[in-house]
């Protein structure tokens, strides 16, 4: 008997199914997300077995252990994965082609393989001597690393069940397909399902696993929203294929924080951790150079000095331009109307450039006091210190409002060798100045603009 044949519409944001096409999503409210796709109805009807080794327990007597996390010795991505790899866990890792996903898989696979682990590697867009290429830049490899090059779901499931690895690595999963969806690889209907088999291996089996998923122009992994939900941790790389440095950062961790961030840089060998990433972003800083301020970031609980440019010039145009690299031009936009307002500078004559040197891109509120104060270096044209740092957050009345963890960006600072500090006074309360630098706090972004 032929197998039964329907068109069925999910939305790529959520995955929410329909039999018509819809200009709106029901679920999620997104516009012009229905894709068609043609699905078998050729399902089976399975009776439910009782499985007696699924048993409710007491939540008093779940244990945790600290064995349940293994970690990679990669210092950097066990920091963004919250300490380890949750045995049993799914993680996605998602990025722009050529930004070193694989390579960073790889040489999780060296560390655990060196460690004792079994890991099972699966390709489906390489061969294995294209593998065995980038392999031989990172390293020697031992036994305990098996690779696969297969597209096929059913079949690297068979393998996972005889081989019971400790972790695997699914690369990618836009190129693997199951036989029980008829539509495409790399579809809305085969991304969720292959997912969520890999989510119950995981689950069922105690198998970390890792699956590689592609980004889309907006930077956002390929296929269903879902997929996103499904996993444990969503990890996504960062930064320009060009550049040497890349930033991992967590977007989803039911096991940990998901503000942390991990530095690397590509290199011949493979990606080197950066261990004092604020030492590498304030390297080539210019001296004596107006618009140019140091500021405080937090990234989860590391704090990040990054130099912020500023840039203003008289415009040649009726409408100013404002271009912002590295953070958000609605706050820029936002900044520039405070000091227009309540300090009574005409920036509406002037264009204004706003950038975060590094290729780091930050959008903390904490920032906002070193953005001001670079472009009233740059509009005035007055060099602030070398050795001075800055952080604060301001509101629209021009006041400077306190920040989180205020001691941990002072502690920093005083490591890099800042003399001097512009903080909100607000911070002030209760904190224990470290030795060798010189605090001023401020109330007011006027009260600021007399300092420098």
């Amino acid at each position: 008997m032929a197998k039964e044949k329907k068109s069925v519409f999910f939305c790529k944001e959520c995955g929410y199914e329909s039999a018509k096409w819809m200009g709106q999503c029901p679920a999620c409210r997104e516009w012009n997300t229905f894709v068609e796709e043609v699905v078998s109805n050729n399902r089976k009807n399975t009776k439910i077995s009782m499985d007696f080794n699924s048993k409710p327990q007491r939540l008093s007597e779940v244990l945790l252990d600290e064995e349940d996390k293994v970690t990679t010795n990669i210092s950097e991505l066990d920091r963004v994965l919250g300490g380890g790899i949750v045995k049993g866990s799914l993680t996605l890792v998602g990025g722009d082609p050529g930004i070193g996903k694989s390579t960073l898989l790889l040489q999780v696979c060296k560390n655990l393989s060196d460690a004792d682990k079994n890991v099972l590697y699966v390709s489906g867009e390489e061969s294995a001597k294209q593998i065995k290429i980038r392999a031989e830049r990172i390293g020697s490899f031992n036994d305990k690393l098996m690779l696969l090059c297969e597209t096929n779901l059913n079949v690297i499931e068979e393998h996972i069940r005889q081989l019971k690895p400790d972790v695997v690595v699914i690369d990618s999963i836009q190129t693997v397909m199951s036989e029980e969806v008829s539509s495409a690889p790399g579809s809305v209907s085969q991304v969720r399902e292959c997912t969520n088999i890999l989510m119950q291996i995981a689950k069922g089996s105690g198998i970390s696993v890792f699956i590689v998923g592609h980004v889309t122009k907006e930077g956002v992994v390929a296929g269903p929203r879902v997929l996103e939900h499904m996993v444990d941790t969503v990890l996504y790389f960062e930064g320009d294929r060009q550049a040497a440095y890349r930033i991992l950062r967590g977007v989803k961790n039911r096991f940990g924080s998901t503000n942390e961030i991990g530095v690397f840089e590509m290199r011949n060998e493979g990606l080197k951790e950066v261990t004092n990433p604020s030492e590498y972003m304030l390297n080539g800083r210019p001296e004596n150079a107006s618009g140019s301020v140091v500021a405080c970031s937090m990234e989860g609980t590391r704090p990040m000095l990054v130099e912020i440019q500023g840039l203003v010039c008289k415009t040649g145009f009726g409408m100013p331009r404002r271009t912002a690299a590295g953070t958000d031009i609605n706050r820029v936009n936002l900044l520039i109307a405070v000091l227009e307002k309540r300090l009574g500078y005409k920036l509406s004559e002037c264009d204004a450039y706003v950038n975060i040197a590094g290729g780091m891109r930050a959008s903390e509120p904490a920032l906002d006091l070193g953005i001001v104060l670079a472009i009233m270096s740059s509009y005035k044209d007055k060099v602030i210190p070398d050795d001075t740092i800055v952080f604060g957050e301001i509101g629209l009345s021009g006041e400077v409002r306190a920040v989180s963890m205020p001691a941990q960006r002072l502690q920093e600072s005083v490591k890099l060798g800042f003399k001097t500090c512009i903080m909100p006074k607000a911070s002030l309360d209760g904190l224990k100045v470290p030795e060798g630098i010189k605090v001023i706090g401020v109330s007011s972004v006027r009260e600021a603009m007399t300092i420098i």
